[in-house]
């Protein structure tokens, strides 16, 4: 791929929250700590390099959260970015803690959340979190509790924006009538749109819908199938077709693959040039995910 492509700003950009523009496709740091549950990165330097190459191409959102490693990709982006540059958002999430591998917990009580934003302030050396997500509701707490602790903290000036993670139409409803939501994450992907009716809400109301996991393309990239076919004719990857169908899918979407691999990101930031036509999006859109 030529380096005329490697732009994220193609794209367009989408206002987070009303008021903070970004490119819309970003970059998320799930990845960057490695596989283990506690430690460092397994290769912190190779972090550093895809996080400022990144910013480089363009991109200007980046999503991270307290339980990556836990804290480690929050302290990578601060190794490799601050002080950050104009324009650069940095989005980050609390109350889901990591227990083990594939073991997760939702801890929601309002002390803990605030614990929480106030060592991720410390961690990103920001003042003032531009995005902080609630990262699952926890069913043990009132929902009113939760987003309560955050709107203090969004009065207090330590928040910006308030958002969601992994929730339901009817969870996000009845946020909005605790306070005003700039976003939603929850899974969606070429081969998994079990959230629909969620990107459908939140493209209706202008709310940021951030798909976590975007390039699960699975048995779509088989040959003859309409991601491949589509491929060849773009002369790019399977996967980069799967987020040029998320770009086209809503305007509110901003995806935010995330790799460890200079040369991955640099497939992923390409997608950003790819202009679907309207007959690819339709044979894209119809293909059976399963």
């Amino acid at each position: 791929m030529s380096s005329t492509t490697l732009s994220a700003a193609p794209s367009g950009t989408f206002a987070l929250g009303g008021d903070l523009p970004v490119v819309r496709l970003g970059f998320g740091s799930m990845q960057l700590p490695g596989p283990g549950v506690w430690g460092d990165s397994p290769d912190p330097d190779g972090a550093v390099r895809v996080l400022r190459r990144a910013v480089e191409l363009g991109v200007t959102f980046i999503d991270t959260a307290d339980s990556y490693g836990p804290f480690t990709a929050e302290l990578l982006i601060k190794k490799a970015l601050h002080p950050y540059p104009d324009g650069l958002v940095i989005a980050t999430k609390a109350g889901f803690t990591r227990q083990g591998p594939n073991r997760w917990k939702p801890l929601g009580r309002p002390e803990y959340l605030r614990q929480q934003a106030e060592l991720s302030l410390r961690h990103l050396g920001l003042e003032c979190i531009d995005l902080f997500q609630l990262h699952r509701i926890d069913r043990n707490v009132p929902l009113a509790d939760q987003l309560g602790a955050l709107v203090a903290l969004r009065e207090e000036g330590k928040i910006r924006h308030i958002g969601l993670s992994e929730v339901t139409v009817e969870q996000l409803e009845a946020a909005r009538r605790i306070t005003p939501i700039a976003s939603v994450q929850n899974l969606y992907n070429l081969a998994d749109r079990s959230a629909e009716d969620l990107v459908d809400r939140c493209t209706d109301q202008g709310i940021a819908f951030i798909p976590w996991y975007p390039l699960a393309t699975g048995a779509l990239a088989r040959d003859g199938g309409p991601p491949a076919e589509a491929a060849r004719r773009h002369d790019a990857t399977p996967a980069q077709l799967a987020l040029a169908w998320l770009l086209r899918r809503s305007p509110v979407m901003l995806p935010i693959p995330g790799t460890s691999s200079l040369d991955h990101l640099e497939q992923n930031i390409g997608a950003a040039a790819i202009e679907l036509t309207d007959d690819e999006f339709a044979a894209l859109t119809a293909a059976d995910p399963r």
